[in-house]
């Protein structure tokens, strides 16, 4: 059996932020699907390990075991977690050595009785689809490009019927409730996608659910207009959400716009946080990570906001705004571009690590989420890393 190790970009990229030294990028959503999840379809096999020495000791949910790069043995495939692999499966032929994107190797290839020592280009190489992940901000376009067909592949599911007393623009086909409760009154516009309903996904009376969008199980939708996003496991959404991803247990229950964003694990939007994802110039969305200047390429980008990150109530976010992990906003209705990592506010201030674990608990007690020591060491790691220097 060949293994599956994912390999995570090197932990000095900027371009990572706010994920780098808190999450694997293998664990980022790319469209409906964590990037690891991707691979492992592609190749139709489970993940062995992440290889990524910013994330050695990260446990959370059902991810494979992280630790720090070294020699992998074959049989295996070393897989790139800055691409996202398409819908179809890759079949690798023997002789192959190299997984590429046009002309980028993404992957790596290693036969029996060979050991794989550190990423290279040479060797036989195979032309795979996918989209190559420059940074955080690449989620975005990633959703953009992959989220109608990752929709579309629930079509096949078994499904309730259209949920009584809803109101449905498009093909009532492309409405797919999975065990979820929708009360009367709920608009889904399918006319460019199907709306995905996961497991115990719950959605309220004033809701508009326009396609391709996916609510992950647990997930409830609380009334607004949210068009274009993944919505991970056990988020609570309110207001207008665009062309988002929510990675899982966000919390944005009130009013306040948020479009072309990453929403980290366990984030709370306070009531009426609002971002710009569009600059006054109409041009190329730049981010300011500590004392790095990142161009993006995009003209639509919001906010980035790492895992634990918390707004106060009428928050008002900049165009291309970065909120490291544990940062808590507020102090300023409109914030610097970027807060490190544990600000506590925004006069240079940082969260205690016993303050940062305290509410960490505190927050996860509300989804029901068991605190076990597993969990508190490696969000200790996290802060230390975050705080280094």
């Amino acid at each position: 059996m060949t293994a599956l190790y994912l390999l995570e970009p090197d932990a000095a990229e900027p371009a990572w932020a706010p994920f780098a030294g808190v999450r694997p990028v293998a664990e980022l959503r790319a469209g409906i699907w964590r990037i690891r999840e991707r691979w492992e379809a592609a190749l139709q096999q489970d993940a062995t390990a992440i290889l990524g020495a910013h994330v050695a000791g990260f446990s959370e949910l059902d991810e494979p075991p992280s630790r720090t790069p070294g020699r992998v043995d074959g049989p295996a495939v070393v897989a790139a977690s800055w691409f996202a692999p398409g819908g179809a499966a890759i079949a690798v032929e023997a002789g192959v050595r190299r997984l590429v994107h046009h002309g980028t190797t993404v992957g790596w290839v290693v036969p029996a009785g060979s050991a794989w020592k550190g990423p290279g280009d040479s060797g036989a190489a195979a032309e795979i689809d996918g989209i190559r992940l420059r940074g955080t901000w690449d989620l975005i376009t990633a959703l953009e490009r992959l989220l109608a067909e990752d929709c579309a592949d629930f079509r096949t599911a078994p499904r309730q019927p259209v949920p009584e007393g809803s109101l449905v623009l498009g093909d009532p086909g492309d409405v797919i409730c999975l065990n979820a409760a929708v009360e009367p009154g709920v608009v889904f516009d399918v006319r460019h996608g199907p709306v995905v309903l996961d497991e115990g996904v719950e959605v309220r009376h004033g809701t508009r659910l326009e396609g391709p969008l996916y609510a992950g199980p647990g997930t409830r939708l609380l009334g607004g207009f949210l068009r274009g996003s993944v919505f991970g496991p056990e988020c609570r959404v309110r207001g207008e959400v665009s062309a988002s991803v929510f990675l899982g247990y966000g919390n944005k229950v009130h009013d306040g716009f948020v479009g072309h964003s990453v929403v980290g694990h366990w984030v709370n939007l306070g009531a009426g946080t609002t971002t710009s994802n569009l600059k006054n110039t109409y041009g190329e969305v730049r981010l300011d990570v500590a004392a790095h200047r990142l161009a993006t390429g995009r003209l639509n980008l919001g906010t980035l906001f790492g895992d634990h990150a918390k707004t106060a109530i009428g928050t008002m976010l900049a165009t291309g705004s970065v909120i490291s992990a544990g940062a808590s906003v507020f102090g300023s209705v409109t914030p610097p571009k970027y807060m490190p990592p544990f600000a506590w506010g925004t006069t240079g201030q940082r969260m205690t690590e016993d303050g940062f674990l305290t509410v960490a608990e505190r927050v996860l007690a509300r989804r029901n989420v068991e605190w076990t020591e597993t969990r508190r060491d490696s969000l200790r790691q996290t802060y230390r890393r975050g705080t280094r220097g």
